[in-house]
């Protein structure tokens, strides 16, 4: 590996990182304005242990909160049915949950279990 080409994953691990630091703050915030004791859902690690692909719709569901395949794939610019299988990965993995509402199936992020 050459020079440059580590300096770019470096800077890359640097850019990923401070994505999940705003993510977490955004969290926060709105665990405060709404007054909510539950856990963070996301943190560091847990991100930082997925792929590429899984992290960036695990990013997107945790700012939607609750959220269908097409709502997550609005946020990260890839259609539904890819977001679909991403997001059917994450509950095979334990880290969201899914819920049917009438014909809806709904995702969100498993509370700081994992």
């Amino acid at each position: 590996m050459s020079l440059d080409e580590i300096k770019k994953e470096i800077s890359d691990i640097k850019k990923m990182l401070e994505e999940i630091i705003v993510l977490q703050k955004e969290i926060l915030e709105r665990i405060k304005e709404e007054g909510s004791s539950e856990e963070i859902p996301l943190d560091a690690s847990l991100l930082l242990r997925l792929p590429d692909h899984l992290r960036k719709t695990m990013m997107a569901l945790a700012k939607l909160v609750k959220a269908k395949a097409e709502d997550v794939a609005k946020i990260t610019g890839r259609a539904r049915a890819v977001e679909s299988a991403y997001l059917n990965q994450l509950v095979r993995m334990g880290y969201v949950k899914r819920e049917r509402v009438k014909r809806e199936v709904y995702f969100s992020i498993v509370g700081g279990e994992k």
